[in-house]
């Protein structure tokens, strides 16, 4: 039986040990795996004897290997029978030995905090508005009137807000062109405020074909430090001058962008599909609140070690995805001017949020005790099947066979947080947003 020496905050220490019957037998595994690589005189390669390497090597040459051989079974086995929940690698420290006793390992090992849980039941939360307003779909049917505009050239008079240009322009700072400061027939919304402070009203009241100079300040919160605050000089010539002309939203108009006939009809479609857009960001927002007001009760002592893996995970996950479109993640702080260890700073705030918002979903399920039944996991694979090959039905069969008799404890995990989640948002109080709230 293995037995907690003590325990640290968050760091649990114990021992290990392997007897030396078990070291005998691995080290003999180990030299039949190895034996092929000793160069031993008087021997074919492969053909000499343990104690002949050990005596030509040094006694405890399988030593180590033997060791490895044995102890990450006996690690997982203390760790199943200890029912330590562990977040970091272990540290691994071997007391002296000698040959035909038994090895002590000493272990430690960070396991998850200890959480206490404040009022997880009823929390208030901002109410979040799910209304559909007129004006969000009229808003939709100016999109398409823009996306189907006809682009009309200008070149009778002189350009005004409103009117998308196309330019060429050099930028310097002190004198000397910057990185991303020079770039040609560049498309420009006049009043779109696209550019920084100034730009795009230097261009105001310029004709076609006229070169000119603008001054202009960077922002002192610009993205690129280097030009935070700078006074810089762009060189403009304005290459053309454009207006759009805006088709007019009738039934003709309609048939032409739309399987719908109507204008009545196209709208109806979209607020329909606003109204699903809508309730489903509203119920992401309010799991959100719901969560963060949960993390406010917490207490906690956080080990850095859950965020600093949390943040090395997002980071993976990001140079995956990035590298799947064909950017690498260096590129992208290349083109952030950050290191990694300045872009994980960035990310710290809210990836310790994100830790701690786990570690209260945890809680919750740990004080509730929600559970998940067999007959839940089938209809969840059940479901994710047709929603993935609603048309084949021998493939939603497979893929149900493979939920169900792959990684059910993931499956079981997330059906279980799921839970817990619902049960927290179904219990909290909405009350009246502010005012700024129901702007945002």
């Amino acid at each position: 039986m293995t037995e907690i020496k003590k325990q640290e905050k968050n760091k649990v220490y114990f021992d290990l040990t392997i007897s030396a019957e078990e070291i005998k037998k691995a080290e003999m595994d180990v030299y039949k795996k190895n034996k092929s690589y000793f160069n031993v005189p008087g021997f074919r390669k492969g053909k000499a004897p343990k104690k002949i390497i050990e005596n030509v090597y040094g006694d405890g040459i399988f030593f180590e290997d033997a060791i490895n051989e044995v102890l990450p079974k006996m690690y997982e086995e203390a760790i199943k029978e200890l029912d330590l929940d562990v977040i970091d690698q272990p540290n691994v420290d071997i007391e002296e030995f000698n040959r035909g006793e038994d090895v002590v390992v000493n272990i430690d090992v960070e396991v998850k905090p200890e959480v206490k849980l404040g009022n997880y039941k009823g929390v208030e939360i901002e109410e979040v508005p799910t209304e559909v307003s007129d004006e969000l779909i009229d808003n939709e049917l100016e999109k398409e009137r823009h996306l189907n505009a006809r682009k009309i050239n200008v070149d009778d008079r002189a350009a005004k807000e409103g009117d998308k240009v196309n330019i060429d322009f050099a930028g310097k700072v002190d004198g000397e062109a910057f990185e991303g400061g020079t770039a040609e027939d560049q498309e420009l919304e006049l009043g779109a405020g696209n550019f920084i402070p100034g730009f795009e009203d230097g261009i105001v009241g310029k004709n076609v074909g006229e070169t000119f100079d603008i001054d202009v300040k960077f922002p002192e919160d610009y993205f690129s430090e280097e030009l935070q605050g700078k006074d810089a000089v762009f060189t403009i010539t304005l290459n053309s001058i454009s207006v759009e002309e805006l088709p007019e939203v009738d039934d003709e108009f309609i048939k032409d962008i739309s399987e719908f006939d109507t204008v009545d009809e196209y709208k109806e479609d979209v607020r329909k599909k606003k109204t699903e857009e809508v309730e489903n960001s509203a119920k992401n927002i309010r799991v959100s609140r719901v969560l963060d007001k949960v993390v406010e009760g917490l207490e906690v002592e956080l080990p850095p070690v859950m965020v600093e893996n949390a943040m090395d995970e997002q980071i993976r996950n990001m140079d995956y995805n990035m590298r799947s479109q064909g950017i690498a993640l260096e590129q992208y702080l290349q083109m952030l001017g950050q290191s990694l260890d300045e872009f994980k700073e960035t990310m710290r705030d809210d990836v310790e949020q994100e830790v701690l918002r786990s570690l209260a979903v945890e809680a919750v399920i740990k004080e509730e005790g929600f559970e998940v039944s067999d007959e839940e996991m089938e209809k969840e694979a059940k479901d994710a099947a047709a929603k993935y090959f609603a048309d084949d039905e021998e493939k939603q069969e497979e893929m149900v066979k493979t939920m169900l008799e792959g990684n059910t404890e993931m499956l079981r995990d997330d059906l279980i947080r799921r839970k817990a989640i619902d049960f927290l948002v179904d219990n909290a109080k909405e009350v009246e947003a502010k005012e700024e709230s129901t702007e945002e």
